[in-house]
């Protein structure tokens, strides 16, 4: 026991000498690891905005030489954000390898890590893969005005890109919807031909002249200017209503003109009508009685 004390003596004495050189020495370096540490911050930083400088001057040489090679603005929108995104990550990849992480390694932990990586990034993957067959099938390109049956949205087709796909709707709003919803539902792409088909339904009343009604109606579509002489227009008893004759009133527009001239041709039926004398029917119902008896309240029959 007696022995024992100034070996324990001795080793918590050399223990704490270890300790006070190792705090010491730590101390002693820490202002030049910060200083280190603080450097390759800075450097890192500048290296950053100088790669995300380079990233910008190939994009716009990127772009510009699709431009030159009349490539669709869905198709550069596109290319130019899947450049951008890789491009980014590259740098950041590069940056961090400088901090002492492998990017070996780290491609061996995603790849290690592949499923629980795909279930997490399933959805990107699929509006990825949606902007790819776009791009590859063209259901529509930027300047369409199309209306997706997912959500109802409709609107003109203002950008293109990796994941998503931007419309701009007629009261100025913007929509953003996914790649992947668009390339797996149905849409209606309304502006992909150069003229459509316009409708408008007239009802006129049972006593009106039906066969004057049609002349007038046929006579606003061959002096509206808009409307395109060498297609077919029509107009039709399309149905005998509980109240009134339907009448169609049909004829092709470009889709340039078409809301203007549906809304101008809508208006000339309501004023040539009246114009002539021709009723426009209304919902109304008549009731006729016969040999009915009414008893006031309060008397008997």
């Amino acid at each position: 026991m007696t022995a024992a004390g100034p070996i324990g003596d001795i080793i918590e004495e050399v223990e704490a000498k270890v300790q006070t050189g190792t705090i010491q020495k730590f101390l002693s370096t820490l202002p030049e690891k910060a200083l280190n540490l603080g450097l390759r911050i800075f450097l890192a930083a500048i290296f950053f905005l100088i790669g995300a400088r380079l990233i910008k001057l190939l994009r716009k040489i990127i772009r510009r030489s699709m431009e030159r090679a009349n490539a669709e603005l869905g198709v550069i929108q596109f290319v130019d954000s899947f450049v951008k995104a890789t491009l980014y990550a590259v740098l950041v990849m590069g940056l961090a390898s400088s901090f002492g992480l492998d990017a070996a390694s780290v491609v061996a932990v995603l790849g290690s890590a592949g499923v629980a990586l795909g279930l997490a990034v399933q959805g990107s993957l699929s509006n990825l893969a949606g902007g790819v067959l776009i791009l590859a099938l063209k259901p529509f390109k930027v300047g369409d005005y199309i209306k997706e049956s997912y959500s109802g949205q409709e609107g003109t087709v203002t950008e293109i890109q990796i994941f998503y796909t931007k419309l701009l709707t007629p009261d100025n709003q913007t929509v953003i919807l996914p790649n992947g919803n668009l390339a797996n539902n149905s849409l209606v792409n309304i502006t992909m031909q150069e003229v459509r088909r316009m409708d408008v339904t007239v009802g006129i009343s049972y006593h009106a002249d039906l066969l004057n009604a049609k002349e007038v109606l046929l006579g606003i579509l061959e002096t509206d200017e808009a409307v395109l002489k060498d297609r077919e227009r029509l107009v039709f008893v399309s149905e005998l209503g509980s109240s009134s004759v339907q009448l169609g009133v049909r004829c092709w527009f470009r889709q340039e003109d078409f809301w203007k001239g549906k809304w101008r041709v809508t208006e000339a039926c309501k004023l040539k009508l009246d114009e002539n004398g021709i009723e426009i029917a209304y919902d109304q119902l008549d009731v006729h009685l016969d040999g009915a008896c009414f008893v006031r309240e309060g008397e008997k029959q």
